[in-house]
């Protein structure tokens, strides 16, 4: 990389850790953090496909409660330098997916590292705030905040030290069987996360629309374009259905306020 690029990917790296506190910016989601990284790179294609691959893998992971996700900010951005430099075009999208993982584990624990400081930081700004300190209490939010985004900028600019022959001879030396299991791995994840997403919003009225989705998927005829029309006339109608059953019931009905659920329940 050039120097100019070393400087944006950090610039980019510092934006994403910022963000992976900060919901309202999706900076850190992996399709957009890979493909900035791409962009600033000169392969923008190849962190498009590494992005989307990510994506798939993280969209799952949520903190609950006192349980934290892992990081997805430092895993695409390191996952995505590492292809960058391991400069195996297409071929070296798999191990990257690969290293993403337990990159993502070492994130997890940066950032425990990172809100454990920012605690005392906080006692600090209550101290500003008693004081009506307008600018010390802003300036300190902000040093929080950098924290975060040097969390995954320094940690970025390590990766971009390392000469890139040496990258691409770990990338070459790693074993297919290793690789390979780790993509596995990576796509048990995703369907542990549509487990847990679905978990959530079960309900006897939703549940005929996934077995329905789960035997149309298996359709092969039908494309991803054509089955998300499906599902969205089935939403619309869902939709109609509790519209219709809303007004039963505000004209003096003695149903449940839902046809759908009611048909079920009789079955």
């Amino acid at each position: 990389m050039s120097t100019l690029q070393i400087i944006l990917v950090v610039i980019v790296a510092f934006i994403v850790g910022c963000s992976s506190v900060n919901d309202q910016i999706e900076t850190y989601q992996p399709i957009i953090a890979c493909s900035l990284i791409g962009l600033v790179t000169g392969q923008l294609q190849l962190g498009i496909m590494l992005g989307g691959s990510l994506q798939l893998i993280t969209m799952g992971w949520a903190n609950v409660g006192a349980a934290m996700a892992p990081d997805a900010s430092l895993a695409g951005v390191a996952s995505a330098i590492i292809l960058v430099e391991g400069s195996q075009g297409a071929k070296g999208i798999g191990p990257a997916i690969a290293l993403a993982v337990p990159l993502a584990v070492a994130g997890l624990g940066l950032t425990m590292i990172v809100r454990t400081v920012t605690v005392f930081i906080s006692h600090i700004m209550d101290k500003r705030a008693e004081e009506a300190d307008i600018k010390g209490l802003t300036a300190w939010h902000f040093i929080g905040m950098s924290l975060q985004g040097l969390r995954v900028a320094i940690p970025a600019l390590l990766l971009m030290m390392i000469p890139v022959s040496l990258v691409r001879q770990g990338l070459e030396s790693m074993p297919e069987w290793l690789t390979a299991g780790m993509t596995i791995g990576g796509g048990m994840v995703v369907a542990v996360g549509y487990a847990m997403v679905i978990n959530m919003m079960s309900s006897r009225e939703v549940w005929p629309f996934f077995f329905l989705g789960f035997a149309l998927a298996a359709i092969k005829e039908l494309t991803l374009i054509s089955l998300g029309i499906i599902g969205v006339c089935l939403a619309v109608l869902f939709l109609a259905l509790e519209g219709s059953g809303s007004n039963n019931g505000s004209n003096g009905s003695n149903g449940s306020e839902d046809p759908l659920g009611d048909i079920l329940e009789e079955i």
